[in-house]
């Protein structure tokens, strides 16, 4: 499948188990044969939407934003995908900040005079990591899937991925929320959070294989 998938890490942890769960979803697209990429905030500087209407009217190619910083470069990777996976840990029974500062950007493809609707049918993935098993993975996933709605895509959901919301993986081990110092990236030895990647991906394939032929 020539499929590009382009996943995001909101963690601001570099090489953490967001990353690391991030890096598991997008391995299990490559089997299939996608093209996948990984961009991650803790290597970025997205500042916060200051609400200037810019985008409204006055963008112009490579420059979608009145604000210079590197989410014109993610803007352009995302608009070129064919499926988009957020992937944060969850803060405070939500979506990080960082992931919140980059979701409220993407205004460009909402009102954009360029590039408004330009995420329009894409394929979304929302995926998170919870220190507990029951703390706030679905209201993290639905910070996702509003954004998405919002820009027009298509959210993905399975059964089989534990919330049928988004993959979901915990970092303690199995979610117990006991801290053991030699365990730095628990998100690998959850079995059923890693499997949860690998059916939401499946599906995620599944739907842009039915836009696709339907264009």
């Amino acid at each position: 499948m020539d499929y590009s998938v382009v996943g995001i890490s909101g963690s601001p942890v570099a090489g953490g188990n967001a990353e690391t769960f991030l890096r598991h979803l997008l391995g299990e697209a490559s089997k299939s044969g996608a093209k996948t990429e990984a961009l991650h905030l803790a290597d970025c500087t997205v500042a916060d939407c200051i609400h200037c209407n810019f985008c409204l009217n006055r963008q112009k190619p490579g420059r979608y934003c009145s604000i210079t910083d590197d989410a014109q470069e993610i803007f352009e990777k995302l608009e070129s995908a064919d499926i988009i996976v957020l992937c944060s840990p969850v803060y405070f029974m939500r979506t990080s900040a960082s992931m919140a500062a980059l979701i409220d950007r993407l205004r460009v493809f909402m009102y954009g005079n360029l590039t408004g609707g330009r995420l329009r049918n894409k394929i979304g993935v929302s995926a998170g990591v919870s220190w507990l098993r029951n703390a706030g993975l679905e209201t993290t996933h639905l910070c996702h899937i509003l954004a998405f709605m919002t820009l027009e895509m298509i959210p993905v959901g399975t059964h089989s991925s534990i919330s049928p919301l988004g993959a979901s993986a915990v970092s303690s081990t199995q979610g117990s929320g006991i801290f053991e110092p030699d365990t730095r990236l628990g998100v690998e030895g959850d079995d059923a959070g890693l499997r949860s990647a690998a059916a939401i991906m499946e599906r995620a394939l599944e739907l842009a294989g039915h836009f696709r032929g339907a264009s």
